[in-house]
């Protein structure tokens, strides 16, 4: 019997969406407001969710103390109150879009996360904007 135990995260950031090896007007074409030199911010909502069997000893699947343990201090330590093209190192050749920081977020916490049991992550950017990394 698999069960999917979830933790809920929040984080603010900026980020600029561009390539440096593109021009200014590829990156309008592309990006568009999202390219603003200047950056901008998200309130950006996390879901985390491991799902795997239930230990018959303990009753869990995981201890959600040991996923929010792991949230604080490899994703909100890390991004909150963060420009994430300048001041997070995975972002420093990586655009920072919602999908490749989902990506990075689920990298972070895979080895810390038992073989056996499979990770999720669900990052909103917006209210209607999110995106779904399982490891695939």
């Amino acid at each position: 019997m698999r069960v999917t135990v979830s933790r809920k995260a929040h984080f603010n950031a900026a980020h600029r969406l561009y390539r440096k090896d593109w021009t200014m007007e590829q990156n309008d074409l592309v990006f568009g407001k999202c390219n603003n030199p200047n950056f901008h911010g998200h309130n950006y909502e996390l879901i985390v969710s491991v799902t795997g069997e239930i230990d018959p000893e303990t009753g869990y699947v995981i201890d959600v103390k040991i996923i929010s343990d792991l949230v604080k201090s490899l994703v909100e330590d890390a991004f909150d109150h963060k420009n994430l093209n300048l001041d997070v190192p995975e972002f420093q050749d990586l655009n920072p879009t919602a999908e490749n920081i989902a990506v990075v977020i689920w990298n972070k916490l895979r080895p810390h996360i038992a073989i056996d049991k499979d990770l999720e992550i669900v990052l909103y950017e917006t209210p209607r904007n999110f995106v779904t990394y399982k490891g695939e």
